[in-house]
């Protein structure tokens, strides 16, 4: 089978936009408000990358939805003074998409704070698939959404990398059959990632132009 890669997939928060200080901020809001004065920034950190129920059902079952709806209200009306860009993410990803490459962004976010995200980065542009929270059953690391996301591609695994900052990300590629790249500028940290095996570790986004080069010249050499 030829396993050039042609189609990339994204992670959103942590991966292609900076929402660390959004989602902190909105945790630590939440939480003081629920369980004051119970959880630290530390603490905070290992809830980046679950879905908000699994995060909230571990702290207080009984008032998930109370607190989903406190927490996205924070995140929402504070999303624009919070989120910023990594360098270079706008430039590798405009490449990729001018080179012909398939791009998707396969998230465990709602679609309306994703597409809130994309438009304020004018990431929006590049993606032609969008997999969301909403439109799937189970969440990465489940492979539903990866699964979603290459079928509106039309691709398969052995073509695709999933890219992401959280163990949800690569472990979601490897239960797809896709090739996987940590970030290294992971809030939960490099070394955490690496734990995971990714096939690749990102030190920059442009780092994946040289990925994809390598995969076809690997591809190549076959034939």
């Amino acid at each position: 089978m030829n396993s050039n890669i042609t189609t990339l997939l994204f992670d959103l928060d942590g991966t292609l936009i900076n929402t660390n200080e959004l989602i902190i901020a909105s945790f630590t809001e939440t939480l003081n408000h629920f369980c004051p004065g119970k959880y630290k920034r530390e603490d905070i950190i290992p809830f980046i990358g679950p879905t908000l129920v699994d995060t909230f059902s571990s702290i207080d079952p009984k008032r998930v939805d109370e607190m989903i709806a406190y927490y996205r209200e924070h995140n929402w009306r504070n999303h624009d003074l919070l989120v910023t860009q990594f360098d270079g993410v706008f430039e590798t990803v405009q490449t990729l998409k001018q080179s012909g490459y398939k791009l998707a962004v396969v998230t465990t976010k709602k679609r309306d704070v994703v597409e809130k995200g994309l438009r304020l980065s004018k990431l929006d542009q590049f993606f032609e698939v969008v997999v969301t929270l909403d439109e799937v059953e189970r969440a990465k690391p489940d492979p539903e959404p990866l699964v979603k996301a290459l079928h509106q591609l039309g691709s398969v695994p052995e073509e695709a990398i999933m890219i992401g900052d959280s163990y949800h990300d690569i472990m979601g590629g490897k239960n797809t059959g896709t090739k996987t790249a940590g970030v290294s500028w992971s809030i939960k940290g490099r070394e955490f990632l690496e734990s995971y095996h990714p096939d690749y570790m990102l030190e920059h986004m442009a780092d994946l132009l040289n990925i994809v080069e390598v995969e076809k010249l690997t591809e190549a050499r076959k034939k």
